[in-house]
């Protein structure tokens, strides 16, 4: 099954980052938030990738075409011309990168994808949310309810802590950062059958995939969600990024599951 992510955006939100490469490639520890998404489908077996690309698109390209010379030993042999690996530090990853527009929206990259995936039903996410969401429940989930997509349904951290108050002004509680006001959101990893592409017009680069397609969907009772209540955090703002940083250095990253020796 083809894991397909949408890495096209500007991400003005995060603009200091931002300007001399795309937001998917924005690091987390030394790595592009894009390669911790990866790991995390590559963690349950699935590696093969079709990355819809617009802004900045060769920086994405680049990084995949020196993917193993930057993570490898290697000589140099000046004189002679050659270059020799040594102990390589690859992953097993098949990578398509699809050029698919600087303004395009998210509905309009993802058809442009669809002669790549050939009839078959196939998985699609966000190139700046990571999460502990298991991979295969979420696909036997939406199997077994037989939609056209499922969506991961997450309920995200309030961005302040919340105070609990007496009628005489006594605080009663402090809960740092809960999660939100009880409503869930589209947190991405979803599942999509190949009928999804019939629901998003070609040739029309304004199509957004949440307002059109989902919408659609949504009214025609062929989207189901996926509750997950465990770990899910989207990069936005550089503090976004500082948060996930903080994690991934003190290896308290729970998205990190391939990391067997950390203790989260």
């Amino acid at each position: 099954m083809k894991v397909v992510i949408f890495a096209g955006g500007v991400g003005s939100r995060l603009s200091e980052e931002t300007g001399v490469r795309p937001k998917p490639m924005v690091e987390i520890g030394g790595k592009p938030i894009l390669w911790h998404i990866m790991k995390i489908y590559s963690f349950y077996g699935y590696n093969e990738f079709i990355v819809l690309t617009g802004y900045l698109s060769h920086v994405i390209k680049e990084y995949f075409i020196n993917y193993y010379t930057r993570y490898s030993d290697i000589t140099v042999d000046m004189r002679n011309h050659r270059v020799t690996l040594h102990e390589t530090r690859e992953e097993p990853w098949s990578v398509t990168m699809l050029y698919t527009g600087e303004l395009a929206m998210t509905g309009a990259r993802l058809k442009k994808a669809e002669p790549y995936l050939k009839d078959e039903t196939f998985l699609l996410t966000y190139g700046d949310g990571v999460s502990t969401v298991n991979i295969p429940e979420l696909i036997d989930f939406h199997r077994k309810h037989g939609k056209i997509t499922t969506l991961t349904a997450v309920q995200p951290e309030g961005k302040f802590g919340a105070l609990g108050l007496t009628q005489d002004d006594v605080v009663h509680s402090f809960q740092e950062k809960p999660k939100g006001d009880g409503t869930w959101i589209n947190g991405g990893f979803m599942v999509c059958e190949p009928a999804i592409f019939d629901h998003i017009p070609a040739g029309d680069d304004s199509v957004v995939f949440e307002t059109g397609p989902l919408r659609s969907l949504s009214e025609i009772g062929e989207l189901a969600a996926y509750r997950h209540s465990g770990f899910w955090y989207a990069m936005d703002t550089l503090k976004d990024r500082r948060d996930l940083e903080h994690l991934w250095k003190n290896h308290k990253a729970p998205w990190a599951m391939w990391e067997k020796t950390w203790q989260i």
